[in-house]
């Protein structure tokens, strides 16, 4: 099967590669100019150089593929570079189902996340509406909707070494967020870290699973637990204790107004507002239907934060 990747040279998107490949796909990848060396076994694969806002390298990326899947998604907005949640979310993934449909794509396989909603953060807006366009669009479709992936980050944007770098290192105690005056509920939201060959493996087999068209499936680990327990994971994980402290978001959301415009403040309005959301899932429909026994979130799966200068 000729598989068209959208994203593919990204976190996630490098392990949905290797794992195509190692079902016997072929990615088909739409590389942006300079970044063929992201491309994880350039050999297996083909190549189209272009960009998603542009509907000739999408429309030609998608030619020939007998399944599309689009996984370019940011963490944060970087509008100085037009990589906005809109344009990246919505517009390209919206580019890319109306190139699928023409080309007579046969099965579509949409990158969301959990959470996503009608009326949120721009995070999950743009998401919700790429769902809604690709549901209404009159292809075969799988949307998954992940949880906090984490995993070996080869080199890019993962959860938990982002929070090792910005919460372990420091000298400072980690936060255990809460809103209000009163710090009971401080770092008690949950979350359900799911590992990303998990993720990866799931996306390829949606594609070679019938019962998978036309569904939305969660994609969360097997526990959910605690931020506080999160942090804690990180810090064996990374080989050292850390001190913890509650952590009020009311100024912390007072200076991310002044200040999350600039690309080194750490933490947005709407990662905080998401964070404090939680983001705890039950995966147990996507396990069952693709046969995947999902990692626990615990230090021993987490050896690659030892990698950095701890």
């Amino acid at each position: 099967m000729k598989v068209a990747v959208f994203g593919g040279t990204g976190f996630v998107g490098s392990y949905i590669v290797d794992t195509l490949v190692a079902h016997d796909h072929t990615p088909r990848l739409l590389v942006r100019q300079g970044s063929e060396a992201k491309v994880r076994r350039p050999e297996q694969c083909e190549i189209v150089t272009g960009d998603i806002n542009a509907p000739a390298t999408v429309a030609e990326c998608v030619q020939g593929a007998d399944a599309a899947i689009y996984n370019i998604g940011l963490i944060r907005e970087t509008p100085s570079r037009g990589l906005t949640w809109e344009a990246m979310h919505y517009e390209g993934a919206a580019r890319a189902i109306d190139a699928a449909v023409k080309a007579g794509v046969k099965h579509f396989v949409l990158m969301s996340a959990n959470g996503v909603k009608s009326e949120g953060t721009g995070y999950q807006t743009t998401k919700y509406r790429a769902e809604q366009y690709l549901a209404s669009s009159g292809l075969e479709w799988t949307v998954f909707r992940p949880s906090i992936v984490f995993g070996d980050p080869r080199g890019r944007e993962e959860f938990c070494s982002m929070l090792r770098d910005q919460m372990m290192k420091p000298p400072i105690p980690a936060p255990l967020f809460y809103e209000g005056f009163w710090p009971s509920d401080a770092g008690t939201f949950r979350m359900s870290p799911v590992a990303v060959e998990d993720v990866a493996e799931s996306f390829v087999r949606a594609l070679e699973t019938q019962a998978s068209r036309g569904r939305v499936l969660h994609l969360g680990g097997p526990e959910s637990p605690q931020w506080r327990e999160i942090l804690e994971i990180i810090a064996a994980g990374s080989g050292r204790k850390k001190l913890m402290m509650p952590a009020p978001v009311g100024p912390i959301r007072a200076v991310a107004t002044l200040l999350d415009r600039f690309e080194w403040f750490p933490l947005t309005r709407a990662q905080l507002r998401m964070l404090l959301e939680g983001n705890a899932c039950d995966g147990s429909e996507a396990w069952k239907m693709f046969d995947i026994a999902p990692k626990f979130f615990e230090p021993g799966n987490l050896g690659y934060l030892r990698a950095g200068d701890l």
